[in-house]
């Protein structure tokens, strides 16, 4: 259909920003962006006065010193880029993946056991989903053999795949992490591919030996830590309640000077009382070293102590603010600042996602527990619930489309008049399942946030288009860190 083939135009779904002096519409039924210029402000200027046929509008901009030829054009132009849409136009669903969309990441639970006992754990928390009773506590070189070979067997066409290391406490099982890298490497191989391999750990166990194989071996590494000691330690604690942050800091620095293949990241979890996220930055960055600092709020129930309220998810976004600013300050002058939050979502911008799942999970990814149960990804791992089937007998292909089908963003019908749907999709599934009780249940009490931290990073990257836009080229294929 073309404009002059409707009776009506009117302004289609988008959100305008401004970022580094200058005005962008991010558009939303594609998940683009595109600078915006004098005539089409003036485009959408018009229509906001209300609906208008293209007589009308064309006639208008001639009125406005538009040649006829050049108005046309421009909402023809438009019009194709759904800037303006005809009155009665109704939101195109997003198609579905391939049934056989191929696996591009496993994560391996090596064990479910932690020396650690912190309080938010979603493992074995109060929100725990997991049902792990009866079934092995460390996962066996038969197991991990056999999910090494799920995941080649289920990535058909892809040159390059990935493995996470994780638990419990990855580290509990290292014997295991050093066969699977091992036997992957040399599967892949035969193959004529490549695997890369990551794990994510508390720290306590590491070692000079351990520091020594993850970098020879290229393996990137993820910390979890909360921040400088009183801090870390008021959830982060063994068994006995004393804190872990003296055990592990002198363990991560060594990390950081002897792991010299791979950038390593920390992984802070916000909690009530712990969301000094300035400070908490500042002291991982430039007190221990780390490349990046990543956040994320507790995912728990809303009574739970050491949930975050809406006033602590208030003062998050504040300080999540201050980080950007400092962000944008570095990016201008071509430096990475390590605010893995800018820089997930900068990547997704720069690379049009337009998402119909909120992330991977039982699609690109999926995890596999110690007993071989197949899970929609590591926080649903030893979930009877939520699994998918098993290494030894398969993948449930229709308990995979369920949860597929329930993730879909066409089944959220709160998410469809919201602009920043592209990026979120509705948020994570585990959260919405400990929220509603429905892994496809959108996270509406994260909506508001959302919005402002999708529009402080749209900001951001406008700033940076304007004012130095090579420094976007390093996002073609970035990854969000998790």
């Amino acid at each position: 259909m073309t404009p002059t083939q409707t009776r009506t135009l009117r302004l289609g779904e988008f959100h305008s920003f401004e970022g580094g002096g200058r005005q962008f519409l991010y558009l939303v039924p594609a998940g683009a962006i595109f600078e915006l210029d004098t005539p089409v402000a003036t485009l959408i200027s018009l229509l906001s006065e209300g609906p208008a046929t293209p007589e009308e509008l064309i006639g208008k901009l001639t009125e406005r010193d538009f040649a006829f030829d050049d108005a046309m054009e421009l909402v023809q132009e438009m019009f194709r880029a759904r800037v303006i849409v005809a009155s009665d136009a109704k939101p195109e669903p997003l198609e579905s993946p391939p049934d056989d969309f191929p696996l591009q990441s496993l994560v391996m639970n090596l064990t479910n056991q932690c020396n650690l006992s912190c309080q938010y754990c979603y493992e074995f928390g109060d929100d725990k989903v997991a049902t792990p009773e009866g079934k092995p506590k460390f996962m066996d070189l038969a197991t991990a053999m056999a999910s090494v070979n799920f995941l080649l067997d289920q990535s058909s066409g892809r040159k390059a795949v990935h493995i996470t290391f994780f638990g419990g406490e990855t580290l509990m099982n290292f014997p295991l992490l050093e066969q699977v890298v091992k036997y992957a490497n040399q599967r892949a191989r035969e193959q004529g591919r490549t695997i890369d391999f990551s794990l994510t750990t508390n720290a306590t166990l590491l070692t000079p030996a351990i520091i020594e194989f993850l970098s020879e071996n290229r393996i990137g590494v993820t910390v979890s830590m909360d921040g400088p000691p009183d801090l870390h330690d008021k959830l982060r604690v063994f068994a006995n309640g004393k804190g872990s942050y003296n055990l592990i800091a002198p363990r991560v620095k060594a990390l950081i000077q002897g792991h010299r293949t791979r950038p390593i990241t920390a992984r802070v979890t916000l909690t009530n009382g712990v969301t000094d996220v300035v400070r908490i930055f500042r002291h991982l960055k430039q007190d221990l070293g780390f490349h990046e600092v990543g956040f994320a709020p507790v995912t728990t129930s809303p009574d739970r102590l050491y949930a975050i309220n809406e006033r602590g998810m208030d003062g998050v976004l504040a300080e999540f603010q201050v980080l950007a600013e400092e962000y944008l300050e570095y990016a201008l002058r071509g430096e990475m600042h390590g605010f893995s939050n800018v820089s997930d979502t900068i990547a997704e911008l720069y690379q049009g996602v337009n998402k119909s799942h909120p992330c991977g999970a039982a699609l690109g990814l999926m995890g596999v527990g110690p007993s071989g149960d197949i899970a929609p990804c590591h926080r649903f791992v030893d979930s009877d619930t939520h699994s998918l089937g098993n290494i030894a007998t398969g993948l449930d292909r229709a308990k995979q489309a369920d949860f597929l089908n329930r993730g879909h963003i066409n089944s959220k019908y709160d998410c469809h008049t919201c602009w920043a749907r592209p990026l979120c999709a509705g948020g994570c599934h585990h959260e919405a399942f400990v929220r509603y009780g429905d892994t496809g249940h959108p996270n509406l009490h994260y909506c508001d946030w959302i919005r402002d931290w999708t529009d402080t990073c749209l900001r951001i990257y406008g700033a940076i288009s304007a004012q130095n836009p090579g420094f976007l080229e390093q996002f073609a294929e970035r990854k969000a860190l998790n």
